[in-house]
């Protein structure tokens, strides 16, 4: 997983499956890069996602509390359509983490 941080903003570039062993894998990195860099702002950046099962939303959910208690935000951007619907079901709009600027008849 590549990352990259600009100013207070730190972006991790998810690729491939995000299933319970590889969440894992990314829960660490990044809870690893969030301790030591202290960003402002963590954009998960989901253009690299091929398939995602519940594993991938407790994920997103585990950072978003973890960037609460930094006094942080999250972002999920660049989510691919086939995962959107998903992540809008599992209740991740009503936190605010979801990317805006899609065409909500996508999730239709």
């Amino acid at each position: 997983m590549k990352s990259k941080m600009n100013g207070s903003e730190l972006t991790l570039y998810v690729t491939g499956e995000i299933d319970h062993h590889n969440a894992r894998r990314i829960r660490e990195t990044a809870d690893g890069l969030i301790q030591q860099k202290h960003p402002t702002l963590l954009n998960l950046n989901f253009s690299g996602v091929s398939f995602m099962d519940s594993s991938g939303i407790g994920l997103i959910m585990g950072r978003y509390r973890t960037m609460k208690l930094y006094g942080g935000r999250l972002k999920v951007t660049e989510i691919p359509k086939g995962l959107r619907r998903m992540m809008e079901l599992s209740g991740l709009s009503g936190l605010d983490v979801l990317e805006r600027g899609f065409d909500e008849n996508e999730c239709n």
